[in-house]
């Protein structure tokens, strides 16, 4: 359990550096800025090379709502749910922390007034898109996101191949909901930006945690019971 727990630790931490990472400080640099498509390749990246790295270890869940969603898919027990789930937002929150030393070196830095790519709607919302809008692009996404991954990781699927199609998955999601709410489905993911922002986006937070789980435990539940072959 060690040895998952600390994989599940790093492979979070590299998703939130190389995620929230890109949309602080690289996705409007001047002239060059990489733009939300470049902020969601830039996440999918994560995914699929920490898969690679670490997911022979721990399966490379990097998410909470991941981590639940294959436990309701009859992937994993239930008693690895909450250690995962606790290194996931330690995980999250350090790479916050690094962030924001990073951040923090630029003249002119407040992190309350950047949003420090935290998740939100409403007035918080990248396109001003309301509560209803957030839920229901968090919960559907997710859920296909855990559809994709149990696809991906079917005994039936061809192997080796996951990382890759997990990966693209999570840059099709950001591509589709950056606008919408920056992009959770990952609790882990908000709550590591969340807890340095400060103020709005720890009041929003309660969105994203509830809605993906939620989501995550439907797309577990959609493909055992529907797609997934009983022989």
């Amino acid at each position: 359990m060690l040895r998952k727990t600390a994989a599940e630790l790093f492979g979070t931490f590299w998703l939130v550096l190389g995620g929230c990472g890109s949309a602080v400080l690289a996705a409007a640099f001047p002239q060059l800025g990489i733009g939300f498509a470049g902020v969601a390749l830039a996440f999918g990246l994560t995914v699929l090379t920490m898969a690679f790295a670490v997911g022979h270890i721990s399966g490379g869940h990097f998410n909470p709502a991941v981590t639940l969603g294959l436990w309701a898919g009859g992937r994993i027990s239930f008693s690895d749910v909450i250690p995962y789930i606790i290194a996931q937002v330690i995980g999250g929150i350090a790479a916050g922390g690094v962030l924001y030393l990073i951040a923090s070196g630029k003249a002119g830095f407040d992190v309350t007034a950047s949003g420090f790519a935290s998740n939100g709607f409403g007035e918080h919302s990248p396109g001003g898109f309301s509560l209803q809008s957030a839920v229901i692009t968090e919960l559907v996404l997710t859920a296909f996101f855990l559809i994709i991954i149990h696809g991906a990781t079917d005994k039936r699927a061809p192997a080796g191949f996951a990382p890759i199609a997990i990966g693209l998955a999570l840059t099709l999601i950001h591509l589709i909901s950056i606008p919408v709410t920056n992009t959770s489905v990952n609790p882990a993911r908000s709550t590591a930006v969340a807890v340095f922002q400060g103020t709005w986006a720890l009041q929003q937070l309660w969105v994203f945690w509830v809605v993906p789980l939620v989501g995550g435990v439907a797309g577990g539940l959609i493909y055992r019971f529907l797609l997934q072959s009983k022989d």
